[in-house]
């Protein structure tokens, strides 16, 4: 299936703090946009204007990077979707962390975003060699449970039910709806209560 995660490789990007909540990965303002797109260039812009230049967002060194790596409880306090989205329209496909906040964690996988933990030591470790080379290659496999930056291996983790709907793909509910629409119909039109019996012959 298109849908299936596997793997995440690319580059990575360090933000280094604990308790960094939704608040301060997409302001309050951004959530009157009727739609995610543009909230990439909101992702933490309250930090990235404080530290005029510094916040590695806008260092040039990791532009194009799409694996985050976090420290502790990171996408703590509301339930706002908005926080992964405007985190994934920046352009980050997986992220590394201690820990997730449970709520951010299940958007993520809504979207197709995997969410894996490592040890407070392991973290650190990733992030200083991210910091210390921003080109190294970064690989995230969801198969072995490791993530590899250059000759470093170090191994992560992930529920296994999530981590089996990532690999399978059937982390998609969208998309096993519309792959399976002919059996959608065919149900719903055996409802009483739905009223949709002219579904089956659309």
């Amino acid at each position: 299936m298109v849908s299936e995660v596997k793997t995440v490789s690319g580059r990575g990007i360090p933000l280094v703090g604990n308790d960094i909540d939704t608040d301060r990965i997409i302001p309050a303002r951004y959530l009157k946009a009727v739609t995610f797109d543009g909230l990439g260039e909101g992702a933490f812009i309250d930090d990235r204007t404080a530290l005029k230049g510094e916040h590695p967002f806008d260092q040039p060194q990791y532009q194009g990077a799409n694996i985050l790596i976090v420290n502790r409880n990171f996408g703590c306090g509301s339930s706002r979707e908005h926080a992964p989205q405007a985190i994934a329209k920046w352009g980050i496909q997986a992220l590394i962390g201690e820990s997730f906040a449970e709520i951010f964690f299940g958007n993520c996988v809504a979207m197709g975003i995997p969410c894996v933990t490592a040890d407070a030591v392991t973290v650190k470790q990733l992030q200083e060699l991210v910091a210390a080379n921003p080109q190294a290659a970064v690989t995230v496999n969801l198969e072995t449970l490791q993530v590899q930056i250059g000759d470093y291996t170090a191994p992560v983790a992930i529920g296994e039910g999530t981590r089996s709907t990532f690999i399978s793909g059937t982390w998609d509910a969208c998309g096993q709806l519309v792959a399976n629409a002919d059996q959608v119909r065919v149900t719903a039109a055996k409802l009483p209560y739905v009223g949709w019996g002219n579904l089956a012959a659309s």
